[in-house]
């Protein structure tokens, strides 16, 4: 077997099994969205608890849970860039003190479109007299940023992304490590499309469809060859 036959059938090889690899990624990628969708079935099944101290939310992600509290409407924050039903807006982000509890917990209220509107913000303002609300609990993403955010000094403080500690040293209000989405039938919010997670499982699998298919003609061909190369 020449030297000019055996290289390439290893490199055919090597990515044959690379690309293979890539599919069941993909395959246990879409296994462990079906896993948060089953956690958040359950999670959401039966009543929803009032929860009354701050270190109970940390176990509650996905969970829809009911807090009682106040929000404070003068250290609000805008979050930018933000893309819903292909229409560019924000998001605004409202901290709200927990009732008897030293921590606030940040509550997305919602999306706003700029409309063409970059210099004038939606009126947000919100009372300060304490209320229950209904929210589903979630982890913060810090998104990546191709360059420091220019964050304005006066609230509402337009933010590109979420870092609870930066912004808790700006609110000067010690907030809690999860946020929380209010419930779409909540009064004092805006447009409220909450995804649990981000990608849908038939995405996943049809990457690995892809990958699958990539490896198949991969093969195809390495049999092609090795069939030229005996007929030699």
């Amino acid at each position: 077997m020449s030297l000019r036959f055996i290289l390439p059938s290893i490199l055919i090889t090597a990515t044959f099994a690379f690309l293979v690899s890539l599919g069941f990624w993909q395959l246990e990628r879409a296994d462990d969205k079906r896993s948060i969708e089953a956690s958040i079935k359950q999670a959401n099944t039966g009543s929803v608890e009032l929860i009354r101290k701050e270190e109970g939310l940390q176990s509650k992600e996905y969970y829809e849970v009911r807090l009682q509290g106040k929000y404070l409407s003068d250290k609000q924050f805008i979050y930018d860039n933000q893309i819903v039903d292909q229409v560019s807006g924000y998001y605004v982000l409202t901290p709200y003190a927990l009732e008897g509890q030293s921590k606030a917990i940040l509550i997305n209220r919602g999306f706003i479109p700029w409309n063409g509107r970059r210099d004038k913000l939606a009126d947000i303002v919100i009372g300060h007299e304490t209320r229950e609300i209904k929210v589903q609990i979630s982890k913060p993403i810090k998104r990546m940023e191709l360059k420091p955010s220019e964050v304005g000094i006066q609230f509402p403080v337009l933010i590109q992304s979420i870092d609870l500690q930066d912004m808790a040293d700006r609110a000067k209000v010690d907030f809690s490590s999860v946020i929380g989405l209010l419930d779409a039938s909540a009064s004092n919010g805006f447009i409220r499309k909450w995804e649990p997670y981000t990608g849908s499982i038939e995405k996943h699998i049809g990457y690995a469809v892809q990958w699958f298919l990539m490896a198949l003609v991969l093969a195809i061909i390495g049999i092609r060859i090795a069939i030229k190369q005996r007929k030699k």
